[in-house]
């Protein structure tokens, strides 16, 4: 990457939005600016898991202050990601819509795994190098992440439905604190985290790590009191429990270096955090320097390793997991990427290269849903995909292989309402026609065969074949008849000549 260049990685958490604006000087990320924002979304979720109208309004005042300052970023230069809040929210498209609008960058919701991949990516490369099995621990505001790993190689990766937030909610109503509050969450806090023992086990690492909010804000703290800086004790977190009670409510608390964006939820926080040092044993956690964000940057200067071979790679895993015929998904998506370069005539190379990525990822597990049942194997298959942790992946971007995979054979009725995107209905007429043409299972002959957009702005594409192939090949050419009749019933035309 060349000197100069500006990144910039925005992380919407669920207590916190952050930015963080660079440069890169001789192969190194140089931070020039970095601004957080308590925003306190994952306190917005109301019963029915929607953001409140005010939680919205909250999360695009902040983007928006963001958007300015991103102004004259390339898309290349930024990456946005969000994480708990907007994973769990049922109306997450509604604020996404606007946020991407006055941010000026998609911002991509990640998966736990995700998200835990890129917090281990960032503690990892801002430590020095070394061999040692890390434990990585970062509890946000309404789930947390346990990552072991080998220097800056992650291998478990888990995240569980357990916050500062969401704890101080259910069990500080009012900010209220008492000995009796503090053991009720701990306990719920390790009913979530149990299963986290046999996985996270003392002798499977050497050195604890904490990254983000809580584990700051409780060092903050210690150090303030006396305490080494940058790391946590039992002892430690017996003192502040003690104080907490003390002070019998969060208004009333008065605490040297307790910043007061955390008052409202460090009863919360310091649950979580004393759940976790008696589940796992620890004596003491090293404050970490990196984070979320700082997984980003990796990812943008491709200083861990490529992003799309990453998400290659994830793609790669799925279709072994689930016994995919390699020899047919490889035979589908050299036909279905062959028909897609021909009618992406009105995309830039950038936009084409990621289309034709998409669709090659999708003709690779097409037949996922083939090891559960092959009858409706494409709806098995979407669903997997729609539920699946792939490591690079966001949740939008996991869902597009779901609709390509569920709608790759069968009636169009099932994805209607997505056939309004033009560049997903290319990728899914492509893919589709591969399949037919596969069909036998062998490589087609595709000698002067073509496809073809009809006029600029319409809907309309045409296949032709060669004279004589269609009687070569009368299966084939039955089944392209009846693809034709299928897309009759939607906006679009697709016309097959010479058959």
């Amino acid at each position: 990457m060349n000197n100069g260049t500006r990144l910039a990685a925005v992380d919407l958490g669920s207590n916190s939005f952050r930015l963080e604006i660079g440069r890169v000087e001789h192969n190194e990320f140089q931070r020039t600016e970095y601004i957080k924002e308590t925003v306190r979304q994952g306190g917005g979720l109301d019963e029915d898991r929607n953001l409140t109208p005010a939680a919205m309004q909250a999360g695009w005042d902040c983007l928006a202050r963001f958007g300015e300052r991103l102004a004259g970023f390339k898309p290349s230069e930024v990456k946005a990601v969000a994480t708990q809040t907007l994973r769990e929210a049922r109306n997450r498209d509604v604020f996404l819509e606007k946020a991407n609008a006055v941010l000026g960058f998609p911002i991509d919701v990640i998966s736990g795994r995700e998200e835990a991949r890129l917090i281990y990516q960032g503690v990892a490369h801002m430590l020095p190098a070394s061999t040692e099995r890390r434990l990585v621990i970062d509890i946000g505001g309404r789930s947390t992440e346990l990552i072991l790993g080998n220097g800056i190689v992650p291998g478990t990766m888990e995240s569980y439905r357990v916050g500062s937030i969401a704890w101080s909610k259910r069990y500080f109503p009012e900010g209220t604190f008492s000995r009796k509050s503090f053991e009720i969450a701990e306990i719920a806090a390790k009913a979530v985290l149990d299963e986290a023992f046999d996985a996270y086990h003392p002798q499977l690492w050497d050195t604890a790590y904490g990254s983000a909010g809580t584990v700051g804000a409780i060092g903050d703290v210690l150090t303030a009191a006396g305490w080494d800086q940058g790391v946590l004790t039992q002892d430690g977190l017996d003192w502040l429990l003690e104080r907490l009670i003390s002070a019998q409510n969060a208004d009333r608390l008065r605490i040297a270096g307790m910043r007061e964006d955390r008052r409202a939820i460090i009863g919360g926080g310091l649950s979580v955090m004393r759940a976790i040092f008696s589940l796992l044993g620890i004596k003491e956690m090293q404050q970490a320097v990196g984070g979320l964000r700082h997984g980003l940057i990796c990812d943008l200067t491709g200083s861990a390793r490529d992003y799309g071979d990453l998400r290659a790679k994830s793609v790669q895993r799925l279709a072994s997991k689930f016994n995919v015929d390699t020899a047919h998904s490889a035979r589908v998506d050299k036909v279905a990427t062959q028909l897609l370069q021909q009618v992406l005539g009105n995309f830039d190379a950038a936009e084409s290269q990621r289309l034709l990525r998409k669709v090659s990822w999708a003709a690779e597990v097409h037949e996922i849903g083939s090891y559960i049942s092959h009858s409706d194997y494409h709806k098995h298959g979407a669903y997997i995909l729609d539920n699946a942790d792939a490591a690079g992946f966001s949740l939008p971007e996991m869902h597009r292989l779901s609709l390509l995979v569920l709608g790759h054979r069968g009636k169009l009725r099932k994805i209607e309402a997505d056939l309004m995107q033009d560049d997903l209905v290319l990728q899914l007429i492509c893919l589709r026609l591969a399949v037919i043409l596969c069909h036998a299972r062998r490589d087609p002959d595709l000698e002067g065969m073509t496809l073809q957009t009809g006029p600029q702005g319409s809907r309309e594409l045409q296949l032709s074949c060669r004279s004589g192939w269609a009687t070569a090949f009368p299966q084939s050419a039955h089944l392209l008849r009846e693809e034709a009749l299928s897309w009759q019933k939607t906006q679009w035309v697709l016309t097959v000549n010479g058959l």
